[in-house]
């Protein structure tokens, strides 16, 4: 007599099988909208691995005041080191101030994402087909993976492999045609990756923002100096205008190269972050594949032998 088939992380509730089906009862092993980030705050949650726009506004708006406070006390309390550093951001124009907000929003969009990364993959673990090995998916099976994977999540919609699957088995059950589900397979997952690219636009696009205001940043700079050294030309010869003329022209240099500096760091740690996480969604879309070709696509090539 051949036992159920356990299923992963679903606890240590008793599994009994289900009259007349291979499958085995069991508790939701994975709660979407309670684990998502975004729903769990309450946010309108960006589709799939997509992070919301505006509950990272929220986030770095925080984290820039936070930051900016810090820095008034550093500049107030702390050591020639921590006043060098406050007034790089404090004392060199308008421009570090949207440099660092939208370094912030991006750090967000790109840690949210990487949470809700980690909560798509989970569905890779789930066991979707039972474990027999001549178990046959056709048309009068597919509505009962369906089934099975209704009870393994709140909603398979939310996530994308079990969406791709869905979509698939939902054509089968309703048409039976197995040669339409590979195609639909492919065609998801094209959509998918598509939708993983364009996830990225508005990082992408503060990463061009933000080393623009760094180069605005030096304009602005060297406009500055440049006028203070006039100032110093018409001085003549009163050292203590000059002194204090040139007092400007140091100050504008030290916009000029500082705002830079900062933007390109800015810059630089956001690309170093992008493509760490671009890397791992993309092996999660690979493993989504092959997900796919082996328990859907496989299985197909078996009911047909």
């Amino acid at each position: 007599m051949s036992t159920a088939p356990k299923v992963p992380n679903a606890g240590n509730e008793d599994l009994r099988p289900i009259s007349g089906s291979p499958f085995v009862k069991y508790e939701t092993v994975i709660d979407w909208a309670r684990d998502d980030p975004e729903s769990k705050l309450g946010f309108k949650n960006g589709r799939f691995t997509t992070a919301s726009p505006t509950l990272s506004f929220v986030t770095a708006a925080l984290l820039t005041a936070a930051f900016y406070a810090s820095l008034t006390l550093g500049l107030q309390y702390g050591g020639n080191r921590i006043k060098w550093f406050a007034e790089m951001f404090l004392e060199r124009g308008p421009c570090p101030y949207p440099t660092v907000f939208l370094f912030f929003w991006a750090l967000s969009l790109l840690f949210f994402k990487w949470l809700k990364i980690k909560l798509q993959k989970r569905a890779l673990q789930l066991s979707l087909l039972p474990m027999e090995p001549d178990f046959i998916l056709n048309a009068a099976t597919a509505r009962a993976v369906r089934e099975r994977m209704g009870q393994l999540v709140d909603n398979p919609h939310h996530f994308l492999l079990l969406n791709r699957i869905d979509l698939a088995l939902a054509n089968l059950h309703n048409i039976g045609n197995p040669a339409d589900v590979a195609t639909i397979l492919k065609i998801q997952s094209e959509n998918d990756e598509a939708q993983m690219a364009s996830s990225y636009g508005l990082v992408h696009g503060f990463m061009w923002t933000i080393p623009v205001l760094g180069f605005i940043g030096t304009v602005l700079g060297l406009s500055e100096a440049i006028g203070s050294f006039a100032r110093v030309i018409q001085a003549g010869g009163d050292m203590k205008e000059i002194r204090e003329s040139l007092q400007s022209v140091t100050g504008g240099l030290a916009t000029a190269f500082e705002t830079t500096l900062i933007a390109l760091v800015c810059a630089m740690i956001l690309q170093l972050l992008i493509s760490f996480i671009q890397a791992g969604e993309s092996r999660f879309l690979d493993d989504c594949n092959e997900v796919c070709h082996k328990q859907i696509a496989g299985r197909l090539r078996m009911s047909q032998t």
